[in-house]
């Protein structure tokens, strides 16, 4: 028997607009405006003096520059971590289905691996640190994963384990059970948790003249929530649990902490920039 206190879902249409054969859909908007947010808050951060002292960093024009490169990054990469890790075998028989980035489909790894790439060429191209933009976009991804989960959460996918809590939630096409709206969850945890962690270590402990300690602490802290979050969620049904409560989100994720937490170390070892050799 559901509980007495659940929470409706919202009858929101997924698709905001249609024009003829296009049609813009939330999930579209939530990269668009994470994107956009995540480029104004990196220009931001790269204005404020008082957080890098005497240490080199880009200039917003660099910022400007480096959106296109980011954005290519986290699109080619989060499809294609999403084919290769979530559905190959689906995609192996239907090759082109690869390419449909608007029906969805989109894993935050392969995005993560592609935009450290985008950045690895773009510092290399224009001379700068890459560990400094490791740690300014580092700081700005909260952002993005915010929107993106409020996004999946309006999509009803992802959603949690059946739930007695009181904010449980019954999704359309999750069955009559009550549910953890674990999409909310993670955007609370990997949206708004670490970007306000990210942000005092930034500001308040100046931690950007330390390069590569917010790359790992944001390394780190989303794959410490992410493995949180899957405790709540379901795994994709043609994947399920890879032994226990196993996930391959989980999975993907310790990498994620194990090297975060050994670049902190590396860089709270190092002295800050402005004292030591470029």
């Amino acid at each position: 028997m559901p509980p007495l206190l659940v929470l409706p879902f919202p009858a929101i249409d997924p698709v905001i607009v249609e024009f003829g054969p296009f049609a813009l859909r939330w999930y579209a908007l939530a990269y668009i405006v994470g994107i956009v947010l995540a480029w104004r808050y990196m220009r931001i951060l790269v204005l404020n003096d008082r957080l890098w002292g005497a240490a080199r960093r880009p200039a917003p024009l660099e910022i400007d520059d480096f959106v296109l490169w980011g954005t290519l990054g986290i699109i080619i990469g989060g499809r294609l971590g999403y084919v290769l890790f979530y559905n190959p075998a689906y995609y192996l028989a239907n090759p082109l289905e690869a390419l449909a980035v608007w029906s969805g489909g989109m894993s935050f790894h392969g995005g993560f691996a592609g935009t450290v790439i985008a950045m690895v060429l773009f510092s290399w191209r224009r001379g700068l640190s890459v560990w400094t933009l490791f740690d300014l976009a580092g700081c700005a991804a909260p952002i993005g994963l915010f929107f993106g989960r409020i996004a999946n959460f309006v999509n009803s996918e992802l959603w949690g384990r059946p739930a007695d809590v009181p904010w449980a939630v019954i999704f359309p096409n999750g069955g009559p059970e009550p549910r953890h709206p674990s999409q909310l969850y993670e955007a609370a945890l990997e949206g708004v948790l670490l970007f306000v962690v990210l942000r005092l270590l930034s500001h308040r402990f100046q931690l950007l003249r330390r390069r590569g300690f917010l790359a790992g602490a944001f390394a780190f802290g989303y794959g410490l929530c992410r493995s949180i979050a899957e405790i709540y969620r379901v795994p994709d049904a043609h994947i399920g649990y890879l032994g226990g409560f196993l996930t391959m989100g989980i999975l993907l994720s310790l990498p994620m902490i194990v090297a975060g937490l050994a670049v902190m170390i590396w860089a709270a070892r190092r002295p800050r920039t402005g004292t030591e050799a470029a």
